[in-house]
Order: structure tokens, then C-alpha cells, then sequence
């Protein structure tokens, strides 16, 4: 197994409640897991763990065998790279932005846009927008640079959160031919987006308020009984804060 999270527990803050409860599962390279649940459930405090962006209260967390804690972070997450819903270009153009991450992999310049060259290809981004800096390019056009910059790291677990949210259709279907290519590549996935999932995932964990309620195959699922029941939760939620 190339992830294994054993008992993982955090608590929040003001008292005793769990945020994230007795989370238990591995994860075989090159799967393809999404993690689904209505809004709060906890979904990406676990991709948040994973590299490291928070630590856990109690539980241990493997990566290849080692516990990420004994892993420098700043190698853990050139292996396990993490994708927010909002990610920046850091003030830089497209190019840049792209090829920052590889200059401190220490790739040299040839690697750099060879790798540059393949995912941009792959992903159809223009050579127009390698000058563009961020407030040139629109929300959709942004995700998709951010989403290209992960992949071109070539990490042995992508995280992603909410990927597809700002793409339109086209870029979706793209997305999704691209990312079920990379055999080897362990990806896991948040996304409400179910279509979109169903496509992706080969294993689907669904988590309500903290705990892990069901670990199945994508292909074992009801989605239709599984979208009925996020969109009943989400009316219950809202209706709550009313």
C-alpha cells in the first residue's frame, strides 16, 4: 500500500467533539479514490492531513511504509501534492508559475519545458497564455493552469480538491481523459460534482459528519441513490442555519 491513515482522529478546538473520527483506510498505487459527503463532512480536512497542512490528534498516517511525520515536509509534498479549490499563481505569469515548482525540484531547464511541453499539450493550454499573468486569465482558465502545475510535478499521490468547479464541459471531459491515463499516479479526489466522479473513481469513501460511513467500488455504488441522499443532507444543513 503506498497510504495508509490507522485510527486518525482530530479534535476540534473548543471541547471534545472530533472533526474527523477513527478515519481507517490504505490506498494501493495508481488507485483512484474520491471521497464524497455533503458540506462539512471533513473531506478535505483528510486531503489537509495528507501533506501535512495539518497534523492529526491522534492516529498515524503511512506513506510508502514511513510515517509522513518522520518524512521533511517539503519532500513529503513533492510526493503527495495538494490541489485547493483556490490556488494562486503567486503574482507570477503562466510559464513561470508552471515551471517554479520544477526549478526546486532542481530539473534543469531542458526538463523544465519538456515537462512544460507534455502537460500543456495534454491539458490543450494555449502557448498564448504563458505571458498572461492571473488577472488575465478567467476563473475556469486559472484552475486549469493550477490543475497542469500539479500534474506536471509527477507526484506519487495528486490530492485534489474540487477540480473540475470552474471548467466548463470540453475542459471537464479533458481533464478526465488525462487524469484515467496516469496509471501509475495515485489520485484522490474531492469532488460534488457526481458525473464527474462517477467517470474518475475506481473506490469511493463516503464520510458524513467526521466518520467514514461506507468504503466501496465506484462501480458497487447507487450514485443515483447517493446524489438523492447529499442533496437531501444539504437541504437539511441549510434549512439548520435558518
Amino acid at each position: 500500500m503506498i497510504l495508509e491513515l490507522q485510527q486518525v482522529n482530530l479534535a476540534i478546538r473548543r471541547g471534545s467533539a472530533y472533526l474527523l473520527e477513527d478515519i481507517t483506510f490504505s490506498i494501493k498505487q495508481g488507485e483512484k479514490l474520491a471521497i464524497v459527503g455533503a458540506s462539512g463532512a471533513g473531506k478535505t480536512t483528510i486531503l489537509r492531513l495528507l501533506n501535512r497542512l495539518q497534523e492529526p490528534s491522534t492516529g498515524n498516517i503511512y506513506f510508502q511504509g514511513k510515517s509522513i511525520k518522520e518524512i521533511p515536509v517539503i519532500s513529503l509534498r513533492q510526493q503527495i501534492v495538494l490541489l485547493l479549490q483556490e490556488s494562486k499563481l503567486l503574482g507570477m505569469n503562466v510559464r513561470d508559475a508552471l515551471a517554479y515548482p520544477l526549478q526546486l525540484k532542481k530539473l534543469t531547464p531542458a526538463e523544465i519545458n519538456q515537462r512544460i511541453d507534455r502537460w500543456t499539450s495534454l491539458l490543450k493550454i494555449p502557448e498564448q497564455w504563458f505571458e498572461r499573468g492571473e488577472l488575465e486569465l478567467s476563473l475556469g482558465q486559472r484552475q486549469l493552469v493550477a490543475i497542469t502545475r500539479a500534474l506536471l510535478l509527477e507526484p506519487s499521490i495528486l490530492l485534489l480538491d474540487e477540480p473540475t468547479s470552474a471548467l466548463d464541459t470540453g475542459t471537464a471531459s479533458r481533464l478526465l481523459e488525462v487524469l484515467n491515463n496516469q496509471s501509475s499516479m495515485t489520485i484522490i479526489m474531492v469532488n460534488h460534482q457526481l458525473d464527474f466522479l462517477e467517470e474518475f473513481a475506481e473506490r469511493v469513501i463516503y464520510l458524513e459528519a467526521g466518520k467514514i460511513r461506507s468504503d466501496c467500488l465506484a462501480n458497487q455504488l447507487d450514485w443515483l441513490g447517493l446524489k438523492t441522499q447529499l442533496i437531501d443532507l444539504e437541504k437539511s444543513r441549510q434549512s439548520d442555519h435558518w
